[in-house]
């Protein structure tokens, strides 16, 4: 992936990893087209997977590089990561608050945010939007870390987050289109839901990239914002969703095992 992308502009080659992280909702979602359904075992093994995953990108491919990217300024170490890391998680937060939508398992009454009178349907795929959008920030800003030419953020590093987010992707593709097609939509609407709710990304990318190379001294407080968006979406939706059906345990060994690989992923590759 990394020889393919060098030669690109980091704008383009922001676009091309979240529309690889897109493609990979997508074809979670295509299984739709193979089953009826899904163990809920299984989905909350795959929720806690996607935990552990965005748990380790956080630390590793954001805030490291937010922390060493600080030393030498005027400011303390620490102060950049810190701001950042708060200020991601409150932008999520707020957003949480307006937009409408209902997680995976809950009631169509416990939606969250602006009450209206969208489907349950439109209300799920919101939910999962939700947190894909910290991701697709997350791989722009890594990826225009990586341009801005510091040794602490490399395109190897940008590459290997974008692929852990799309490995995790794959079980949020499921995890949408599998509900609806339960709930008795039908397989191309299922499947059609499932891959929208990663349409977000590429313009969360592209948006990310731009921003940290516009203004490059904001880089170490954008990397730490893509963390403190994503640390929330695991905290507020990925963890709880993944425990609801009572398989704590499996749930559990799901995240150890998703943050295991993309901890190994940053290091072996970044």
């Amino acid at each position: 992936m990394v020889d393919m992308l060098k030669d690109l502009h980091p704008v383009l080659q922001a676009l091309l990893a979240t529309l690889f992280t897109w493609g990979m909702t997508a074809l979670g979602a295509a299984l739709v087209f193979l089953a009826r359904d899904i163990r809920k075992r299984t989905l909350d093994a795959m929720l806690g997977f996607a935990a552990g995953v965005m748990i380790a990108a956080s630390y590793w491919s954001l805030l490291a590089p937010a922390i060493a990217l600080s030393e030498g300024k005027s400011v303390p170490v620490w102060f950049p990561a810190v701001v950042g890391f708060m200020a991601g998680g409150l932008f999520l937060w707020g957003v949480d608050k307006v937009l409408p939508h209902v997680h995976l398992g809950f009631p169509t009454e416990e939606a969250e945010g602006i009450k209206t009178s969208w489907h349950r349907s439109v209300l799920l795929v919101s939910a999962i939007t939700l947190h894909n959008i910290p991701e697709g920030l997350a791989v722009g800003v890594a990826f225009g870390a990586a341009a801005a030419g510091y040794p602490e953020a490399t395109l190897a590093a940008a590459a290997a987050l974008a692929l852990g987010i799309g490995i995790q992707n794959l079980p949020e593709g499921t995890a949408v289109s599998m509900p609806l097609r339960r709930e008795g939509m039908s397989r191309v609407k299922a499947f059609g839901f499932g891959q929208a709710s990663g349409a977000v990304e590429p313009v969360a990318g592209v948006i990310g990239a731009l921003a940290v190379i516009v203004a490059q001294p904001l880089l170490p407080y954008a990397l730490a914002f893509a963390a403190g968006a994503m640390i929330f979406v695991v905290v507020e939706e990925l963890i709880p969703e993944s425990q609801r059906g009572g398989n704590t345990d499996l749930a559990t060994m799901g995240a150890m095992s998703g943050f295991t690989i993309m901890m190994m992923l940053d290091v072996a590759l970044g």
